[in-house]
């Protein structure tokens, strides 16, 4: 006798059984990390939707305040804007400014790309403590406002300082 399927009542051999199976991820499948530091991502949700961000830290276990898999990343909030050669060297210093943003996100709402981003700068200037206290994530942004104005100027990665068209 063969057994009983009870979503269909159809008679199915044993052998075929196993594809109706729910599927399981396997622990090797569910630990691969390829979300590394320098990789540049794109927020899917939230208020910083649709902006570049560099993941900084990965943290692929969670913690006791985050217990779910997240990244901490350096965003670009706004985008520099468009400079010519004809505009004064004030305006052209002010249309160059970058504002950035920290954030803990969940790799639920990264999406990985190719690039990678490297920047020494931001290497320590982010951390689990700095979100404790307003006074270390403003310091933070200082550090990587600075070291993304500097890679700006200097005209590499010029695709991260360009906002998404959609």
């Amino acid at each position: 006798m063969q057994p009983l399927c009870v979503a269909t009542d159809m008679l199915i051999p044993k052998r075929r059984l196993a594809a109706f199976a729910p599927f399981t991820a396997t622990p090797s499948r569910a630990a691969m990390k390829f979300l590394k530091v320098g990789r540049v991502a794109i927020i899917s949700r939230g208020r910083y939707a649709g902006k570049k961000v560099v993941i900084i830290q990965p943290v692929d276990q969670g913690t006791k305040s985050h217990p779910f898999p997240h990244a901490l990343v350096a965003g670009i909030e706004r985008y520099p804007q468009q400079v010519t050669r004809r505009m004064s060297k004030a305006r052209q210093t002010k249309r160059s400014k970058v504002k950035p943003f920290i954030k803990v996100v969940n790799y639920n709402h990264i999406m990985p790309t190719r690039y990678t981003l490297e920047l020494e700068g931001l290497k320590g200037a982010v951390t689990n403590d700095t979100f404790k206290e307003v006074s270390q994530r403003e310091d933070a942004k200082k550090n990587i406002k600075k070291a993304l104005e500097e890679r700006y100027q200097s005209g590499k990665n010029k695709w991260f300082f360009t906002p998404l068209r959609f």
